[in-house]
């Protein structure tokens, strides 16, 4: 059996306090401990970015982090950028403009287009698509995530 450590965390503004394995993925703590279903699974080898999550602000894979690394840290999910009632101003442009099909890539994609409009208020198409490049889209073929990122820079209310 393997030894448990004390983790705490704050997840999507709240502070959490768990015992994990030292091995515990933080995409799989995220899902399966704290019940965050919106960050999904993908490769698990960090190429499609389907398990992006912020941490400390910025955007990584969480299928390559454990979750003990994250101890100390601030983490964002999908589910931490809007609610129901209110969505994020990124994911009403997703919605707007057809930016998603299955969904499965959709919550990654959100955050790394979260990030780059932190980064750049105004990018131009090209730096929209680098920017999302580290996230795999197999539906939509980008041009509708394109128009909605520039939507949402051009709105200029993406915190």
């Amino acid at each position: 059996m393997t030894e448990m450590i004390s983790i705490t965390l704050r997840v999507n503004g709240s502070e959490r306090t768990a015992a994990v394995e030292p091995r515990r993925s933080l995409v799989d703590f995220l899902r399966h401990d704290l019940g965050l279903v919106g960050t999904h699974v993908g490769c698990e080898h960090g190429v499609c970015g389907a398990c992006t999550v912020m941490l400390d602000g910025r955007t990584v894979r969480s299928c390559l982090l454990f979750a003990a690394q994250a101890d100390g840290s601030e983490v964002t999910t999908i589910e931490g950028i809007g609610t129901d009632e209110a969505l994020h101003p990124l994911q009403v442009a997703f919605q707007q403009h057809h930016a998603l099909q299955c969904g499965f890539c959709t919550p990654g994609m959100i955050l790394a287009a979260l990030e780059l409009l932190r980064d750049n208020a105004d990018p131009s198409d090209e730096e929209i698509r680098v920017g999302l490049s580290g996230n795999l889209c197999m539906c939509t073929g980008y041009v509708n995530i394109v128009r909605a990122v520039r939507a949402a820079a051009r709105d200029g209310n993406v915190r």
